[in-house]
């Protein structure tokens, strides 16, 4: 038992064990009755359902939160919320993509939810990684936060200027080496990522993948070039491992299950990746700044990042209103 108790208090970047074990152990929890209780059955989820759902995710996130500014204090408490809004709002530029990658391969809805939950465990992984990184060169070399700085300014100058941008799904290079490389289906073959096919050249039966797979490849891909964007963004705010990873996994987890209700009015928020691309280089140009002002308050922070998202939902929302869309989202 003294074994045991010793293992927990060891520290895992600068935290004990059983910190990280309490974090893990709610969202495997949240995952395992997401599937296993909620969505057992592959079904079209519904915008009400969508809604609910996010709202359970978000509730948890928000008293971890409490939690977080309870044990650690409140500047990591409010470091905790901006990293988890600023990755939250990040992530919304995620659900047009995502859109677009689903259409692309003619996903049900039905099935889109599994692309979506199988895709979380993915983002989990990937994330650790890029973090573990960041946080060992930040230790290592302070200076690294400046090139953190100056990549989100271009990013947020970049995502300003093709505000407008439509990925090209079909000639993305990773999608052509896939197909040239792997067996894939023309067809789906309903829930499955996997089916076991006749080899046209041999006659064998071959494991083949299907287009559901290749979504949640794409999908995948998409999480890590937002990752690139998302992760030094916060960063900027907070250089503690713990936060930035807690608050980018909670805010994914949310996010993921919002997608239903964002897909289907996505078109009204037209203007919030200009928002979006306001943040960057506001949080980017703030490390610039702390040599010349000090370290901004968390609270300046925070406030700022909330009043730049709300305002471009406030302003999408304001230019894409009228009859047409108010038909259109009912039509959804």
């Amino acid at each position: 038992m003294d074994t045991l108790f010793q293992l927990l208090a060891v520290d895992i970047l600068d935290k004990p064990a059983w910190v990280w074990l309490v974090f893990f152990g709610v969202v495997a929890t949240l995952l395992a009755f997401d599937l296993g209780v909620l969505h057992k059955d592959d079904h079209a989820i519904g915008v009400r359902e969508s809604l609910f759902l996010s709202a359970g995710y978000i509730s948890v996130a928000l008293t971890f939160g409490a939690w977080v500014w309870w044990y650690l204090g409140a500047q990591s408490g409010m470091d905790y919320y901006t990293g988890f809004m600023i990755e939250k709002s990040l992530s919304m530029d995620n659900v047009f993509v995502i859109a677009l990658i689903f259409t692309f391969f003619g996903i049900p809805r039905q099935y889109q939810h599994r692309v979506l939950f199988w895709g979380i465990l993915g983002v989990i992984v990937l994330r650790a990684l890029m973090i573990g990184l960041g946080a060992t060169l930040v230790s290592e070399f302070s200076w690294v936060l400046y090139l953190f700085g100056a990549f989100l300014v271009f990013t947020g100058i970049k995502m300003w200027l093709m505000a407008d941008h439509v990925p090209d799904i079909a000639n993305n290079p990773v999608l052509k080496f896939l197909k040239k490389h792997m067996r894939v289906t023309e067809q789906l073959h309903g829930n499955a990522f996997w089916v076991r096919q006749p080899d046209p050249a041999t006659g064998q039966l071959a494991r083949t993948a299907t287009p559901l797979l290749l979504a949640l490849v794409m999908i995948e891909l998409v999480d890590l070039v937002f990752a690139v964007d998302s992760v030094p963004a916060i960063f900027a705010i907070t250089t503690d491992p713990f936060i930035v990873y807690t608050s980018n996994i909670f805010a994914i987890l949310g996010l993921r299950a919002l997608y239903f209700a964002l897909a289907a009015m996505i078109h009204r928020f037209k203007y919030l990746k200009y928002a979006l691309a306001l943040v960057l280089v506001f949080i980017g140009t703030k490390i610039f700044l702390v040599g010349f002002i000090g370290k901004f308050p968390p609270a300046i922070s925070l406030a700022v990042t909330f009043g730049l998202i709300a305002g471009g939902v406030l302003v999408s929302m304001w230019k894409t209103r009228g009859p047409l869309q108010w038909r259109h989202e009912h039509h959804q």
